[in-house]
């Protein structure tokens, strides 16, 4: 049995993480906004948001894996975006991530296997129209992890998944209905789009053991849409 926390682990695939995590007896801790914080048993809810200092005195003195979900999806044109919405874009994913990391190292530093375990985008690897500001943002997020991985190593591992479209309560814009779902679909390799347990899956996979041999790797989760054309 081990501890983790799971950073935006109310819905989508934070929360399909969380209910892995519980199925497989570990101990969760998992933040939300106080409205949504509904705990499953055997887990603990933390209200937080990236804006305000973490409560770091409700966490166990260890914690074995740490996974930072939150994100935003904000497509628009470049010419478009303000410098708020950039800084932003980056609050959110990533000095939200730094914050964590910074703030809980010494309890990940307590345990005899420790990983991390950020959330990327297919967008950085890929350009898209209209992504600006989540790629510069993610992109950035793919860079901690290579330069934390190689920092921290051998005792802390640090991954990063980078999903395609998932259909989650965050990408609701744009897969809402049955006929954007399947336009969506159609981009992909394997013409369907990504579901919470799909990146929940993987990000269980990291956080343990089982991938006690991996580190800085950035892992595309997103049927394709990366690496093939079909």
């Amino acid at each position: 049995m081990a501890n983790y926390l799971i950073v935006g682990g109310t819905h989508g695939i934070g929360k399909a993480l969380v209910e892995q995590l519980l199925l497989n007896n570990h101990q969760v801790w998992f933040t939300g906004r106080s409205e949504n914080l509904e705990e499953l048993p055997g887990s603990n809810g933390i209200t937080w948001s990236h804006n305000a200092a973490f409560p770091v005195h409700e966490l166990p003195e260890v914690l074995d894996g740490i996974a930072y979900l939150p994100g935003t999806i904000e497509l628009k044109p470049f010419h478009r975006l303000t410098m708020g919405q950039f800084q932003e874009e980056m609050n959110v994913n990533t000095w939200g991530a730094v914050q964590i990391l910074q703030t809980c190292l010494g309890h990940l530093k307590k345990s005899n296997h420790p990983a991390v375990v950020l959330f990327s985008t297919v967008a950085v690897q890929t350009g898209m129209p209209f992504h600006s500001s989540i790629a510069m943002a993610k992109g950035a997020l793919e860079g901690l992890t290579r330069s934390l991985a190689a920092e921290w190593a051998p005792l802390i591992r640090v991954n990063a998944i980078a999903p395609s479209l998932t259909v989650t309560p965050l990408s609701e814009k744009l897969t809402g209905s049955p006929e954007k779902i399947e336009s969506g679909a159609q981009r992909h390799p394997l013409k369907k789009l990504g579901q919470a347990d799909d990146m929940a899956n993987m990000a269980n996979f990291l956080l343990t053991d089982a991938s006690a041999w991996m580190t800085g790797q950035i892992l595309h989760i997103d049927g394709g849409m990366s690496s093939v054309r079909v």
